[in-house]
């Protein structure tokens, strides 16, 4: 079962590689067996974490190893669905990104920094305000994973077509991954805090990130639906509002202290 995090890895790469020439094709056409091995991947995944689950009887999901794992994980599981759906157009560039964003935090959840010591959270952690707020909030950026390289994708094409696809899937990822997110990071993340701290709002420098992260998300969707712009602006928006996300949690993991600290 030890093993299940390796081969997971190696299943995205290869899916990775299977990709690759496609993006080449001018007729657009999707490979007919990567999704199926990000599926494997996404299953491998789970196992991993069920079985430290197990382990411990709680959800894993409060090391930055189980962070990592499960976050990788529901990548592959969206890459997944978005090479099974047919209602947006398939974007061959857009399924090889988040492949290979999710081949990238697995390669971190296996470096050193993300210890992989099966390990009982302390009490302030045994909640399941905190499970519904870890969970909620890496599905939520999942999403943010596709919108991230689609707006790369804008901004690098010069196909007012293809831009235009480019800007769908964009829009259609943060219009799905924003009320996930903003009831996993801020409302049930605010409930847990008061439960563990006493406070629903303590200016945590992770707390003050994951603010801004929302922000950025929030000004990208008024600049799309308010604002009506079709731009480059909304995309150099969800590029930094997926940064921001990034720096949430790797920068203030690494470079903050905080009540977040464990």
């Amino acid at each position: 079962m030890s093993s299940l995090p390796t081969i997971a890895f190696f299943l995205i790469l290869a899916s990775a590689a299977v990709q690759a020439p496609f993006l080449f094709r001018k007729d657009g056409k999707a490979d007919p067996v990567s999704h199926w091995g990000l599926l494997a991947a996404f299953l491998a995944l789970a196992a991993v974490t069920a079985r430290r689950s197990l382990a411990i009887g709680f959800p894993a999901l409060t090391g930055t190893f189980e962070s990592l794992v499960f976050f990788s994980a529901f990548v592959c599981l969206l890459c997944w669905v978005y090479g099974m759906q047919r209602r947006l157009a398939f974007l061959p560039l857009v399924q090889f990104g988040a492949t290979v964003v999710a081949a990238a935090l697995l390669a971190v959840a296996s470096s050193p920094i993300a210890p992989k010591d099966v390990l009982a959270p302390i009490p302030a952690l045994r909640s399941g305000w905190l499970v519904l707020h870890v969970s909620l909030s890496f599905v939520g950026e999942s999403f943010f994973v596709a919108s991230f390289i689609a707006s790369i994708a804008f901004l690098a094409s010069g196909d007012v077509d293809r831009r235009r696809e480019y800007d769908r899937v964009a829009y259609t990822a943060i219009a799905a991954g924003y009320p996930i997110f903003t009831a996993g990071a801020l409302v049930f993340g605010a409930i847990w805090a008061e439960q563990a701290w006493g406070a629903w709002w303590s200016w945590d420098p992770k707390e003050i990130w994951a603010l801004v992260t929302w922000l950025s998300y929030t000004a990208y969707l008024h600049l799309r639906l308010v604002r009506r712009r079709k731009d480059a602006l909304p995309s150099i928006v969800a590029i930094l509002g997926f940064l921001c996300a990034l720096f949430t949690f790797f920068g203030v993991n690494f470079l903050l202290s905080g009540l977040h600290s464990y």
